[in-house]
């Protein structure tokens, strides 16, 4: 299924890069999403939640964008991040309809993830 991803078409080195990066994003997307909404009301997590995914898939592509500038010096230094998304795309993303890459597929785990975990461990009453 991935067999043409271009995660493929880097070094060893710059997949683990990538790999780490994404990581990092996931953690600190995962982590806001339950921070800014495991308090918020019930009917206010999953929209909190979607838009969050919404900035994370609009704006995530420039922080792609410049490590691979890392890796191919040859890329002009740009913005890659505007105009905003369709939001059919991330809904695209979320039901796992769209482009059979990781990327896609990250992405639409991510957005799950960030929709569930303001469920977990509730803010404690002081």
């Amino acid at each position: 299924m991935y067999d043409q991803d271009s995660f493929f078409d880097l070094t060893p080195l710059g997949q683990l890069g990538l790999a780490c990066l994404s990581a990092v994003l996931f953690a600190a997307m995962t982590y806001a999403a339950w921070r800014l909404l495991r308090a918020r009301p019930v009917w206010l997590r999953p929209l909190g939640a979607l838009i969050l995914f919404y900035g994370f898939v609009w704006i995530s592509p420039q922080v792609y964008y410049q490590y691979f500038h890392l890796l191919f010096e040859f890329l002009p230094d740009q913005w890659v991040i505007f105009p905003p998304p369709n939001p059919l795309d991330a809904l695209t993303l979320l039901t796992f309809s769209g482009p059979p890459s990781l990327s896609a597929h990250g992405q639409g785990v991510l957005g799950w993830v960030m929709i569930a975990v303001p469920w977990l461990s509730p803010p404690r009453k002081a």
